[in-house]
């Protein structure tokens, strides 16, 4: 059974920081790409960053250079860094894997930045 759990999430000041984790289970992990991405208040979930299974990542423009997406394959986890925040931040933030063409989700964990 496929398991993505995301923890981290909280209030923050805007220009602070935060770290979001994902715990994966039921799905060989070393061998999928895994993601993240955010749905801010009413409106449509949106990529954030992806780390693919080789090591390569990429960023959404808005939060290039604030964020970094890793990984460890060991723990199966796979983490956010998100530094500078601004309150356009502010969504449920969710970790993804694309298992055999097939969307996985987490339950999401939400992020507040205080202006």
């Amino acid at each position: 059974q496929v398991r993505l759990v995301e923890s981290g999430g909280g209030v923050v000041q805007a220009g602070g920081s935060l770290r979001l984790s994902c715990e994966a289970s039921g799905f060989s992990f070393i061998s999928y790409d895994m993601a993240w991405f955010r749905r801010p208040q009413g409106k449509e979930r949106e990529f954030v960053a992806r780390n693919t299974w080789s090591g390569d990542r990429t960023y959404a423009d808005s939060v290039k250079g604030r964020f970094t997406i890793s990984r460890d394959n060991d723990k199966r986890t796979v983490n956010l860094e998100m530094n500078t925040l601004k309150p356009e931040d502010s969504a449920v933030y969710y970790c993804n894997a694309n298992i055999t063409g097939r969307a996985r989700w987490g339950q999401g964990t939400q992020v507040t930045v205080s202006s």
